[in-house]
């Protein structure tokens, strides 16, 4: 496990909020959430609010310290790399806050709700979500978001996804990495000059549509306490990757750096992708992408037609050094002058990272003048980086080298007339017991000790399987499904001791769906919630065996009724949008029976449940009977090819366990059983 200075991991994430709200008088945190916002609420009043956030260990994004280096300032001594705290996106110009989840996980249904109740007090005039196109992500600003429109408060929600890899992006769309910062920023100008929050939705969406981002890695990252994710070898590089360590697109030997850039680029725009970013290009330049040295002047040419004009970013994933940053973000000038592509404006720093990385991302965004002057806009927020608005180009015309003085003519015993001579001169499975008496749940009356030993059977169960679920895990990217079950395991064991469970079902389930929701987090924890809410609605005013298949009908329902059809439309900002261009998924959802989820041990009980709907059936064999086919359908989705979640962008070669949210499931049946 890789050494980590934290001070304990179950805190890392806290403490790091804490860290940054204490260095910082333009920040403070909301009691009792993860959240962090401007210390000038009252200053958004009447005016449009801005939220994001997601999982902690991408600092500086969500309000973490990783601070940018300012673009191509060559240091000249070892070591002397610029440095200061950054407090990432939050401040006047960009967003109004952010909430964190845990390490790599979506923050919880609870903060991002507390958020928005906090800003629409505070008397926003509307507030925008921008979130990254993950599911974890969606689901939980979704339902955040549907929860504050019930409410009263007038939300919407873009989401992000700028990832270029996937040249056949699958139904979860296309991921949201570091092009997500630039929202953030034209967002924000336009919410500091007081548009309203149709405008700034429509700017926003049309924005997104205009920008593509792809990633290189050197090596795996971890999160505090375990493992890292993947393992590349020595001479290895991996293309396409996500912030979270998720697999890529291609593995290939280490590549120098203007090679790396040039393969990174030309994926990027490849015309027989689904997700590539279209670039015009203007007249190639009459100068090779290498530059002279020493500059010859003679090849320093006018300005050529120029194609596109783009912002670029050159992304640090964590762990590059700012002397490998720096060349990198020079070969992707040359490679994209070389193409006639105009880059208006070069942002080079760490601004989304994937903890230790070893990896750079690049991103361009197309920009007509009006994009390019909410870019310029200026900003409180500290991760954005303080620089001179210009274009960036590798043909700058250098200062000039200092003449050296004409000497004194020297006398024959080698010192000028007159002067002394002071300096001498150089010398050139899952399996549990089956023997249970007495009354169980579904035949007879539950009672308050009966829910308690049933639901610490389960809570011990899920927090004896946190490694276990952990490594399941890391084969679709972060490894954290056992911390999130174990999460909801102590949420409900601190729920209990703090009151009773209530012994009817449909009571109960609720109770149990708002603990998941506002202590989960992550995918599961609005899945679960989804699921427990329907059930508990199925489970009103009924008492028969029957019933508890009716309501795991309705729990599932529910979970797959998360998913519209439909996809909104995105408006351009004056800025022409190919006909292919790929949309983005807005909605919260993903996943089906066979897409190798907890759907599919879900599914499978539910099946064997429906034998409780014929008469004279034994509840207690029916619920074994579901146990096993859930077991069944866990180990079955070894051999799936995975359709939603961060397990959709691996490739079913490299997913060689079984998915860790169907083991769960069936393991907390089968604690339900026993």
């Amino acid at each position: 496990i890789p050494k980590k200075l934290v001070t304990t991991v179950s805190s890392c994430a806290d403490d790091a909020l804490a860290g940054v709200v204490a260095c910082n008088s333009g920040l403070r945190l909301l009691q009792g959430h993860r959240v962090v916002l401007r210390d000038d609420l009252q200053a958004i009043c009447g005016r449009v609010a801005l939220l994001s956030g997601g999982g902690s260990g991408h600092e500086p994004a969500h309000a973490g310290e990783n601070p940018p280096v300012p673009p191509l300032l060559p240091t000249h001594e070892h070591g002397a790399e610029p440095s200061s705290l950054s407090t990432g996106y939050v401040g006047k110009g960009m967003l109004t806050g952010v909430v964190a989840g845990a390490m790599f996980a979506s923050p919880s249904v609870g903060s991002i709700l507390a958020a928005i109740r906090a800003v629409a007090q505070a008397g926003a005039a509307g507030i925008l979500l921008i979130v990254k196109n993950y599911t974890g992500d969606r689901l939980n600003f979704g339902m955040a978001l549907e929860r504050a429109r019930a409410e009263g408060t007038d939300v919407r929600m873009v989401v992000v996804g700028d990832d270029c890899a996937f040249t056949k992006p699958g139904k979860a769309g296309r991921r949201g990495i570091c092009g997500t910062i630039l929202i953030h920023k034209v967002a924000g100008a336009l919410a500091e000059a007081g548009a309203s929050l149709d405008e700034i939705e429509k700017k926003a969406m049309a924005a997104a549509k205009v920008m593509g981002t792809l990633g290189l890695s050197l090596s795996p990252c971890s999160i505090p306490g375990s493992k890292p994710s993947f393992q590349l070898a020595e001479d290895e590089m991996e293309l396409g990757l996500g912030i979270h360590g998720e697999a890529g697109v291609l593995r290939m030997k280490v590549l120098p750096a203007d090679k790396a850039v040039e393969t990174m680029l030309k994926h990027m725009t490849d015309p027989s992708s689904a997700s590539h970013l279209s670039l015009t290009p203007g007249e190639l330049p009459r100068t090779l992408c290498a530059p002279p040295n020493p500059l010859d002047p003679s090849l320093i040419l006018p300005p050529h037609p120029a194609g596109s004009s783009v912002v670029l970013v050159v992304n640090n994933l964590g762990g590059l050094s700012c002397l490998e940053l720096g060349i990198v973000a020079g070969a992707a000038v040359r490679c994209l002058e070389n193409q006639g592509i105009s880059i208006v404006r070069a942002l080079v720093g760490s601004f989304m990272t994937a903890m230790e990385m070893a990896g750079v991302s690049l991103t361009l965004m197309l920009v007509d003048e009006e994009l390019l002057r909410l870019i310029d806009a200026k900003t409180m927020a500290m991760a954005w980086p303080n620089i001179l608005a210009g274009p960036a180009t590798t043909r700058r015309e250098e200062v000039p080298a200092p003449v050296e003085p004409l000497r004194k003519q020297q006398d024959e015993t080698g010192t000028g007339t007159g002067l002394p001579s002071l300096v001498t001169p150089p010398t050139p499975c899952l399996s549990f017991p089956r023997a249970c008496t007495g009354m169980h749940l579904l035949s007879a009356g539950l009672s308050t000790a009966r829910v308690e030993r049933v639901l610490q059977r389960v809570c011990s169960t899920l927090l004896d399987m946190k490694e276990k679920l952990n490594e399941l895990d890391r084969g679709a990217g972060d490894g954290d499904c056992g911390h999130t079950h174990a999460q909801a395991a102590q949420a409900i064991q601190e729920w209990m001791r703090s009151q009773p469970p209530p012994a009817a079902p449909a009571q109960l389930l609720s109770n149990l769906a708002d603990v998941v929701l506002e202590q989960m987090g992550g995918s599961s924890g609005v899945l679960y919630g989804l699921f427990l809410t329907a059930a508990a609605q199925s489970l009103r005013s009924r008492s028969d065996t029957a019933a508890w298949a009716d309501a795991m009908d309705a729990g599932i329902e529910a979970m797959q009724r998360s998913v519209p059809g439909d996809v909104e439309p995105q408006c351009p900002l004056g800025i022409p949008i190919l006909p292919e261009f790929p949309c983005i998924p807005h909605r919260y959802g993903g996943a089906a029976p066979g897409d190798r989820t907890m759907l599919d041990s879900l599914f499978a009980a539910m099946q064997a449940l429906h034998s409780l709907r014929s008469p004279g059936a034994d509840p207690l064999q029916v619920l074994a009977a579901a146990v096993q086919s859930a077991e069944a359908a866990a180990e079955a989705t070894r051999h799936m090819e995975a359709g939603a979640g961060r397990a959709s962008y691996v490739h079913s070669s490299r997913l060689e366990q079984p998915d860790a949210g169907a083991v769960a499931v069936a393991a907390v049946l089968g604690a339900v059983l026993e």
